[in-house]
């Protein structure tokens, strides 16, 4: 980043409330470092679109119905793309007053949607870094999956310049970078590894790959067809990457034990069952039963229960 920067300030409204501290919390336990950061004044990263670095810095401001962010680039070609992704990634076109509608008719959904009425879905950068990050997280903790994806910007993510008094050195690996033994000695088991690199040729050959089908299924089906990615997967990746409201886990099972009764968890085809009086909120659902279940569970979980959940 030694060009010469122009700096965008620009606001992006959304409809109020907007819950900004769950979905910086939620970043917050997800943030890489080198490549983003979370602070008192919102949250900040570095990026590239195409051949164009830049950098972005987001706050909310109290009162405005609207994120404030100053966007760093050398051209201003850039920037529509970037306000797209921000966009994405902060939620920014959610109807609270529709998703308080569509899930207040569900007995242990409506208390938490008044508690926590501007509750958006945490979004991602780009679908790419979504499903890496997805894949990296299959069978381990969030924390653990954090750290990995740290080794992974780290050992192959290009160095930026003129960040570092922020703290923001490294860009998110190209798939470009994905090479086997690059990934596998990173630590991880040689089936992810082969997943990963796998998930970077598709995307090389099919730059289009990420893009939101005619529907919902058929984007879930679009990426099960995908080494590595089975159902759970490919709706986390719809949820936040595509911006599927609809997306649904039903194995997740922090949403099993958020809605237990007398002790029972729901399998997984009655909660599907439930929740089809949740559409096309069933992804807003998700992260109302995660907060929920995370306020209520305070011992670490037992490790058989160490599946995709985690990711939660």
């Amino acid at each position: 980043m030694n060009k010469t920067y122009s700096e965008s300030m620009l606001r992006l409204p959304y409809r109020p409330p907007y819950d900004w501290q769950a979905i910086l919390a939620f970043l917050s336990r997800r943030t890489i470092p080198g490549l983003e950061r979370i602070d008192g004044e919102g949250y900040h990263r570095v990026f590239r679109i195409g051949e164009t670095a830049g950098s972005v810095s987001v706050k909310d401001v109290s009162g405005d119905s609207a994120l404030h962010a100053s966007i760093r680039l050398p051209e201003l070609s850039a920037l529509p793309n970037v306000i797209a992704r921000l966009r994405r990634l902060f939620d920014l076109e959610a109807d609270p007053e529709a998703i308080r509608r569509g899930l207040g008719r569900d007995s242990a959904l409506a208390p938490l949607v008044e508690s926590r009425p501007g509750l958006r879905v945490p979004g991602g950068w780009d679908p790419f870094e979504v499903a890496v990050r997805a894949i990296l997280g299959q069978q381990v903790s969030v924390d653990a999956a954090t750290r990995l994806a740290g080794r992974l910007v780290e050992r192959l993510g290009e160095r930026v310049a003129g960040q570092e008094d922020a703290g923001l050195d490294r860009l998110f690996p190209t798939p470009e970078r994905f090479t086997f033994d690059e990934i596998r000695a990173l630590g991880m088991p040689g089936a992810r590894a082969t997943a990963l690199v796998r998930l970077a040729s598709a995307y090389l050959e099919q730059p289009r790959l990420f893009e939101r089908r005619a529907s919902l299924e058929e984007s879930v089906a679009h990426l099960c067809a995908l080494p590595g990615i089975g159902e759970w997967t490919a709706h986390y990746i719809a949820m936040r990457g595509l911006q599927e409201s609809d997306a649904f886990l039903p194995r997740d099972v922090a949403l099993q034990r958020a809605l237990a009764e007398q002790g029972r968890r729901p399998t997984p085809r009655e909660l599907l069952a439930r929740a089809e009086a949740w559409r096309p909120w069933r992804a807003y659902a998700v992260m109302h039963l995660w907060h929920a279940d995370a306020a209520t569970t305070t011992a670490e979980k037992p490790q058989q229960e160490k599946c995709n959940a985690t990711l939660a």
